[in-house]
């Protein structure tokens, strides 16, 4: 085919032609449109015009919309065609979520993008990226249900060009498709443009504009927006740029120009075409990309329903099929897309808010990200039991209703998305175990709502803050919810008093790490024991067992035997007051052997929903103290219920499990002379400490991570027995520490049954310890361990810290990231030279924040030292570029000076640099020819505003010191200096640097001559 080369564009507010080459095929579509307009003359657009596009769309089912979309860029514009990337972010802590369809395109934007790796070849791509608005700056979670088109997961259709194609082929390509090929009518569309914003100094995107007007866009169609609509920016940090966006009129036969980016319902934006030109900094700056590109992105959902003729993504076959089956599982009535008054009910709010977030939910927990208790886990969360409370209270389904929907979103997405298949019946079961912990909390936190209500003291319309602080902190509802839950009875909480206990809560915890603990004192112990109370059952610690791959943790009631209130025993102690509980029984753990304590609450008998939270468990002298905040008064005889937090509860499990295995894998890897030297397992991280002369070598760390590893791929079984304290200690191999153990003592092994241990019936070699910590049953519950930091603490001991599960994978996952963008670097720095001196600075100034970043990011350990060592050559590299350059730009500088003044005793000038090392250079240069010379240098630093100054003085100058001189130059200029009596350097400030010199060279003359 022979090609041509055509000006596309006629070089509009003299900006130069773009020059692009298009086959003859392309080409005549583009003469054609620059002959006559795309939808008749401007202006005349209406529902009677005789644009063929008038009508409406024909209705295509939301399949064929994705693939027409996706075949149109692959196979007509030659597109390379990527698979979405999963919805957690990889390696990009500012997001929580994948919330965009160039999140992945990130280090390419940046120019960060390994240049062995597929992405840095990428010129031309589209996909279908899975999107989650839900927490960050992106956050729609809130008005989902409320209207028709807001939702928490959507498809994001795109096309992006990496310094290839840019705004003209974009907008082409983009109205081709829209008029062409999905046929909708050139008279519904409205064009928006960037307007430009005088106070961040950005001019209005004219260049986009003229495209659209050659393309046949009426004038009156093409509008201009400012940074909030048409200034696309990903979050408070990264890649962004002026957009252009088309929007649909759902009515037609008008003028609706008025109605665009007015949050109308009938006007909607269909597709953003986003020219990314810059990278917000952390400082709001904005940085220019090292190369311009394109990125568009159409969400499908809205584009299917303007396809499908419908006012509603909700109406089209996206949503419908989920509509019909949360009919069929609910005692509602049929789905009637109300919203707003006219939703009598929340009826179809709650249809809306289930479909969406059983798509979400599905989405996310098939990509790895689980409902928990902080980021991207904790939004999870809070959708989940969104759901769940529509589900239930509004639509009246059974418990289990919500997972049963998974199905329906496999058949509808599972084809573009197969995790959605191969995830199904793990979606389903962390759906309905997460459904039926919040269900039982929903019923408790609604009775004590209405006990609250009901209550004498009660203060009609304000709900005491003190409750609703202990339905977020002991039941997990959100904030939210509580308000919502208040509000449907009339009732708001007091917003003052619960900003203060938040406050408290969170100044309480910054500055001791957790509150202070309550347990008994010498005289209260010395008091239970003359009493003759038994001391506290704890053996229900380990009552726990597997059920089907679930631990099942046991039920516990208990007796209250004593209270302490800080100073003594009471019988009583009044609502509000924090004490030390002892019970005949419990099944909380209490913080020993570097476990730290259970968390949970316990209710008493007839007040179920009276909660006390448990804020700290310890042992005093073989009672177990439960530090609580009383809810209500309580006294010694009060029966109680405990209600241990599982989730805690098996973290920590699974970290002392996985100290036991890195115990073992040390000795393992080091050598017998390996001993440990302290330890401590909490929910989110485990430390270990431990005998080694130095630090682990890359080697090392490696293979200690594979032996750990290894042993919970193999799912080993743990077991534990207690055994008479001095048979225990003739097991071989057994670990133990500087610790009195009682008698008898639990012994826990991996792997080898203790019984065989103790009749030495293997020679196995195994993780076997004295501990009474609470384990996991197998060790498959590990998941993952990776050893994120290992230092000497002291001289001969060392100290690990790890992370387990999806933490570790996170860490991989980051380590995985840095070593790119350190590839990235290192071939930038071996393949092209710097130029100049700012772009050796700027390569230097990478470097140290690349090696900040390893230095600080929880990643793999023996990663870090490779990427530092790397790193660390890298500084030395990009160091000498900049001494070398500073050194060649120091000598032209000191050549010019000398060239236009004579060597002469005093020598007092300015030149242009903003390297305060240039400018030492410079002086010591000139000092070197003219050895005899005082030299002062001074320069206005462009950047900063501030003036440079640097000296030198002959070695036997006793009447002008160096140091003196540029500490009187740089305080007359308001700043400081410093230095010896040869050389000295310094800051100030001056707007009149004439003036300065003439003030440092009188200065100096006179010291000469005086």
């Amino acid at each position: 085919m022979r090609f041509i080369a055509c000006s596309l564009r006629k070089g509009h507010h003299g900006s130069a032609p773009v020059r692009v080459s298009l086959g003859l095929t392309q080409m005549l579509p583009l003469i054609l449109r620059r002959l006559r307009p795309l939808s008749g003359p401007p202006g005349l657009l209406s529902a009677g015009s005789a644009s063929p596009f008038s009508g409406s769309p024909p209705e295509l089912p939301a399949a064929q919309v994705r693939s027409t979309f996706l075949d149109f860029f692959r196979d007509k514009h030659r597109h390379l065609l990527v698979p979405s990337s999963p919805v957690r972010p990889r390696g990009d802590p500012s997001l929580l979520f994948v919330n965009a369809g160039m999140n992945q395109f990130k280090p390419i934007f940046l120019g960060t993008a390994d240049p062995r790796s597929q992405m840095a070849s990428y010129r031309r791509v589209v996909n279908s990226q899975k999107c989650v608005r839900a927490g960050g700056k992106h956050n729609d979670l809130d008005d989902v249900g409320r209207d028709g088109y807001h939702h928490t997961f959507f498809e994001m259709l795109g096309n992006w060009s990496f310094g290839d194609y840019f705004k003209e082929e974009a907008c082409l390509m983009a109205w081709s498709l829209l008029t062409e090929h999905y046929g909708i009518p050139a008279d519904r569309l409205y064009v928006s443009y960037f307007g430009g914003d005088a106070a961040s100094g950005l001019p209005a995107d004219e260049e986009t504009r003229h495209i659209w007007l050659d393309l046949g866009v009426p004038p009156g169609r093409l509008l201009p927006f400012g940074l909030r609509d048409n200034f696309w920016e990903m979050g408070d940090t990264g890649p962004c740029g002026p957009c252009t966006e088309i929007h649909y009129d759902h009515v037609g036969g008008r003028d609706a120009a008025a109605l665009v980016n007015a949050d109308s319902p009938d006007v909607v934006e269909i597709w953003n075409l986003v020219f990314m030109q810059y990278n917000r900094e952390a400082d709001h700056s904005l940085r220019r990309l090292p190369r311009v590109s394109v990125d568009t992105g159409m969400g499908l959902e809205r584009l299917v329903s303007v396809l499908q003729g419908k006012r509603s993504n909700y109406d089209t076959d996206l949503f419908a099929p989920l509509l019909l089956a949360i009919q069929q599982r609910s005692r509602a009535g049929p789905y009637g897309g109300r919203s707003g008054a006219a939703d009598g009910g929340q009826v179809d709010l709650a249809y809306r808010v289930v479909a969406d977030h059983i798509r979400t939910l599905s989405v996310c927990i098939a990509d790895g990200v689980h409902p928990g208790m902080s980021g991207a886990e904790l939004v999870l969360r809070r959708i989940l039991r969104r759901a769940v409370r529509f589900c239930v209270e509004v639509l009246r389904a059974p418990q289990g209703a919500l997972a049963s929907l998974v199905p329906t979103v496999t058949h509808l997405l599972g084809d573009v998305y197969p995790e959605l298949h191969r995830e199904a019946d793990r979606i389903v079961d962390v759906i309905n175990e997460n459904e039926d912990h919040f269900l039982s909390s929903l019923q408790r936190g609604s009775r004590l709502i209405q006990r609250t209500l009901s209550r004498k003291d009660y203060k009609h319309g304000v709900f005491p803050a003190s409750v609703a602080w202990s339905l977020h902190r002991d039941l997990g509802f959100p904030l939210d919810l509580v308000d919502l839950m208040l509000e449907e009875r009339g009732v708001r909480v007091d917003r003052q008093e619960l900003d203060r206990l938040i406050d408290e809560n969170h100044k309480v915890v910054s500055e001791t790490g957790a509150p202070s603990q309550v347990t008994l004192d010498v005289l209260s112990l010395a008091e239970l024991q003359r009493l003759g109370v038994p001391h506290t059952d704890d053996s229900l610690k380990y009552g726990y067992r597997l059920d089907r791959g679930r631990y099942v943790f046991p039920a516990c009631r208990a007796a209250v035997v004593a209270l302490y209130d800080g100073q003594a025993l009471v019988t009583e102690v009044p609502e509000g007051r924090r004490c030390g509980v002892v019970l005949d029984r419990t099944c909380f753990y209490s913080e020993q052997g570097g476990q730290s304590h259970d968390q949970g609450y316990f209710t008493q008998d007839g007040l179920q929903d009276v909660l006390h939270p448990v804020e700290a468990v310890v042992r005093a002298g073989g009672y177990v103290v439960h530090q609580v905040t009383t809810a209500d008064s309580l006294k010694t005889g009060d029966q109680v219920h405990l209600h241990l937090d599982q989730v805690h509860r098996l973290s920590c499990m699974v970290k002392h499990t996985a100290t036991h295995i890195l115990n073992f894998a040390l000795r393992n890897v080091l050598g017998s002379s390996v001993q440990q030297r302290g330890s401590h397992v909490s929910a989110d991280r485990l430390r270990f400490d431990f005998s080694v002369k130095g630090s682990l070598s890359v080697s090392q760390l490696q293979q200690v991570e594979t032996c750990v590893n290894d042993i919970i791929s193999a799912n080993q079984i743990v077991h534990s027995q207690e055994v008479p304290l001095q048979r225990a200690r003739s097991i071989g191999g057994l670990r133990t520490v500087d610790e009195v153990y009682p008698d008898p003592v639990r012994v826990v092994s991996v792997e080898v049954p203790v019984s065989d241990l103790l009749d030495n019936q293997t020679d196995r070699r195994t993780s076997v310890e004295l501990c009474c910590g609470t384990h996991l049953l197998q060790t498959g519950a590990i998941e993952d361990l990776v050893i994120v930091s290992e230092r000497q603490m002291v001289k001969g001991i060392s100290r690990i810290v790890a992370m387990t599960g999806r933490e570790a994978a996170r860490a991989r996952e980051a380590g995985q990231a840095l070593s790119q963008d350190v590839d990235s670097l290192s071939a930038r720095l071996s393949d092209h030279a710097p130029s100049s001196l700012d772009s050796a600075q700027h390569l230097s100034k990478e470097v140290g924040v690349l090696s900040d970043a390893v230095d600080n990011t929880p990643i793999p350990q023996w990663q870090r030292r490779e990427l530092q060592g790397r790193l660390r050559a890298l500084q030395r590299t990009s160091n000498t570029a900049v001494r070398k350059m500073e050194t060649a730009e120091a000598a032209v500088t000191a050549q010019t000076l000398l060239q236009k003044t004579e060597r002469k005793q005093l020598l007092v000038d300015s030149v242009e640099t903003d390297s305060l090392s240039v400018l030492m250079k410079t002086v010591n240069q000139l000092n070197f020819v003219s050895p005899l010379s005082h030299v002062m240098l001074l320069a206005h630093q462009r950047h900063s505003g501030k003036v440079l100054c640097a000296c030198q003085v002959p070695k036997d100058s006793a009447s002008l010191l160096a140091s003196d001189w540029a500490v009187a130059v740089c305080r007359h200029l308001g700043g400081s200096a410093g230095g010896s009596a040869l050389v000295a350097k310094g800051t100030g400030s001056s707007r009149n640097i004439s003036e300065a010199l003439r003030w440092a060279e009188e200065f100096a003359r006179q010291r000469i001559q005086g």
